[in-house]
Formats: structure tokens, C-alpha cells, sequence
């Protein structure tokens, strides 16, 4: 009887509820173990930072690389940090949208009628732009129009780099500001430096070892960034 209904008339206004809820749902839990993921990246750059630091206090002779190291660090934890900003605020969006949706269903079983609403518009709209989420975004959007809830299919998704711009020329000031909290309290005072000694051959096959992979770790990295953003 259900199947030859909605085979006439479609899925009922509580069907479309649930199947949007559940839409929601999903893409909340999305974004939950994206902001997981970005929290572990952060703690993890912080540690290279931290690690970079203390060997150039160990050893002088390389502090100049030690250096580099940490202001590449640095940079790379800015971005981490933007993005998780923004996978935050979509997920307070989501939530929004969510609210918004539960409304107009309820609203629709008082009146017998549902308004078009240009608010979930525009939160959609916008949430449909973000890669993590893009295609479940979609489906809810078609799922809202069938609702009569939105007139139209939102916009396609922001190409990358319009969605990361700003993001690759990092401020020196934003550098010296992450690295200042940082390096709080962990630089040595020239008074309590230990003196330095010669750098025995096994010493100085590990601090080769942990250049060779700094560029490794930022290439770990970046591409987990990366997989977050796709």
C-alpha cells in the first residue's frame, strides 16, 4: 500500500523529514571526524615544532636548519588551523540547517502548506560549496526542493583554490605569533645552556636521520590536509 503511494504521490512529508534529518546526520558525522582528524594533524605539527626547537639548542651548527623547520611548521599548522576553523563553523551551519528544516516540516503539518525559506537557502548554498561535504550536500538540497522547502538547486561547489586562497602566503607575523606560543617558556637562556660538546658519529647520523625527515613529516602532513579537503 506504502509503495503504490509513494509510487502515485511520493515519499509523505514524514518520509522527507526523516530522509533529510538522516542527511544531516551523516554529514554532521562528517564533519565530527574531520575535526578530529585536524585536531590530531595540530597537536602533531606542534610536536614537530617543539622537536626542531630542541635540536637546534643540542646542536648549534644546526640551528639555521632548525629554524627553517619550525617557521615551515608553523605555516603548515596556520593552515591547519584555518581549515578547522571553517569545518567548525560548517558544522554550526549544519546544525542550523537542521533546525531550520525540522521548522518548516512542522509548520507544514500546522498549516498544511510550507513556505519556501530563503535562510535554509543560503545556509545550503553555502555548505554545498565545501568539498568535505559536497555530493551528501547535494542530496539534501533535491531532497529539500521535492520538500518544497527551497525553489531551486543550490550552486555548484567554490573550484580549490578559491576555497584556500589566502591560505598559501602565510603573514611573518601569524609565523612569529604561532611560534611565540609555542616556544613559550622552552627557549634556553644563554646563562643555562649546557655547553657544547663534540657531536659523536652516532649523534650525528640520528640529526641526519631527523633532517631527512622533516620533509617527510610536512609531506605526511600536507597530504592528510589534503585527504580532509577532498
Amino acid at each position: 500500500m506504502d509503495a503504490t503511494r509513494r509510487f502515485f504521490y511520493g515519499p509523505s512529508p514524514e518520509e522527507q523529514k526523516r530522509k533529510c534529518n538522516a542527511l544531516v546526520r551523516s554529514n554532521t558525522r562528517k564533519l565530527d571526524r574531520d575535526l578530529a582528524n585536524l585536531k590530531s594533524l595540530e597537536s602533531k605539527t606542534r610536536t614537530y615544532i617543539i622537536q626542531a626547537n630542541k635540536r637546534a639548542q643540542r646542536n648549534p651548527s644546526q640551528a639555521k636548519q632548525a629554524a627553517q623547520e619550525t617557521r615551515m611548521f608553523a605555516r603548515e599548522l596556520i593552515r591547519v588551523r584555518k581549515h578547522e576553523q571553517r569545518v567548525a563553523t560548517s558544522k554550526a551551519t549544519l546544525a542550523s540547517v537542521g533546525m531550520q528544516v525540522n521548522e518548516a516540516f512542522a509548520m507544514r503539518k500546522i498549516e498544511g502548506s510550507i513556505k519556501n525559506s530563503t535562510g535554509i537557502m543560503k545556509d545550503v548554498n553555502m555548505l554545498v560549496k565545501l568539498p568535505e561535504i559536497s555530493g551528501t550536500m547535494r542530496e539534501l538540497s533535491q531532497e529539500l526542493v521535492k520538500a518544497g522547502i527551497v525553489e531551486e538547486m543550490v550552486s555548484d561547489s567554490l573550484p580549490d583554490n578559491e576555497l584556500l586562497e589566502g591560505e598559501d602566503e602565510e603573514a611573518e607575523g601569524e609565523v612569529e605569533k604561532v611560534l611565540g606560543e609555542i616556544l613559550k617558556d622552552k627557549v634556553q637562556t644563554p646563562a643555562a645552556q649546557v655547553p657544547v660538546e663534540p657531536v659523536a658519529p652516532v649523534e650525528a647520523q640520528q640529526e641526519e636521520e631527523d633532517e631527512m625527515g622533516s620533509e617527510e613529516m610536512l609531506a605526511q602532513m600536507r597530504g592528510r590536509l589534503e585527504a580532509l579537503k577532498s
